[in-house]
C-alpha cells in the first residue's frame, strides 16, 4: 500500500508539469503581440513621414495627425498587452516549477519578474491590465466626439474613476510594503531576543 501511495503522491506531484503548456502558450502569445506591435511601429514610422510633405492641406496634415496619436496608443497598448503575456508565463513557471535563478540572483534583474506567490501574479497582472484600460481609453477618448452635456458628464465620471483605480492601487501598494517592512521589524526584533 505504501509503495502505490507513493507512486501516486509521485504522479499527482508531478502533474503540475502540464502547466508548461500554459506557460509556453503565454510566451508565444506574447512574442506574437511584441512581433505585430514591432510591424505596427514600423509601418506607422514610414506612415508619418508624410506629416513633413507640404502638398498637405491643413485639414489633411490634422486628419494624419490624429491618425498617428490614435496608432501609437493602439502600439503602446500592443506592447502592455505582451508584456502582461510575459509576466504572466514567468509567473506561472514560477509558481508551478521552479524560481528562475537569473531573476532572484542577479542584482540588475527587474523585481516586476519576480514572483514569490499567487497574490503576487494576480497584482502584478491587475497594474498592467489597469495600464491597457487607461490607454484604450485614451484611444477611445482621441476620437469620441460629444454631442450633449451628458457626453461630457460621462466621460469626466470615466477620468474620475480611473483616478480613483490609480489612487487604490497607489494605496494597496503602501500597505502592503509598510507590512511587510513591519513584518521584518518583528522577525529582527525575535532573533535579537528583544
Amino acid at each position: 500500500m505504501n509503495f502505490f501511495e507513493k507512486l501516486f503522491e509521485g504522479a499527482l506531484w508531478n502533474s503540475r508539469f502540464v502547466i508548461l503548456a500554459a506557460v509556453v502558450g503565454s510566451l508565444l502569445a506574447g512574442i506574437a503581440i511584441f512581433y505585430m506591435a514591432t510591424v505596427d511601429v514600423i509601418n506607422l514610422f514610414q506612415h508619418s513621414l508624410h506629416y513633413a510633405d507640404s502638398s498637405l492641406t491643413e485639414e489633411a496634415r490634422k486628419a494624419l495627425h490624429d491618425s498617428i496619436v490614435s496608432h501609437i496608443v493602439e502600439v503602446v497598448d500592443g506592447y502592455l498587452l505582451a508584456t502582461v503575456m510575459l509576466i504572466f508565463s514567468l509567473g506561472l513557471y514560477e509558481l508551478f516549477i521552479s524560481d528562475i535563478d537569473q531573476a532572484h540572483g542577479s542584482k540588475a534583474a527587474s523585481k516586476i519578474l519576480v514572483i514569490n506567490n499567487l497574490d503576487d501574479l494576480k497584482s502584478k497582472l491587475a497594474k498592467v491590465i489597469l495600464m491597457i484600460m487607461i490607454v484604450t481609453l485614451f484611444e477611445e477618448a482621441i476620437t469620441m466626439h460629444m454631442s450633449t452635456p451628458l457626453d461630457l458628464v460621462y466621460f469626466g465620471a470615466a477620468i474620475a474613476l480611473i483616478a480613483l483605480a490609480l489612487y487604490l492601487t497607489h494605496a494597496a501598494d503602501g500597505h502592503s510594503a509598510e507590512d511587510d517592512a513591519n513584518v521584518t521589524d518583528v522577525h529582527h526584533e525575535d532573533k535579537s531576543g528583544h
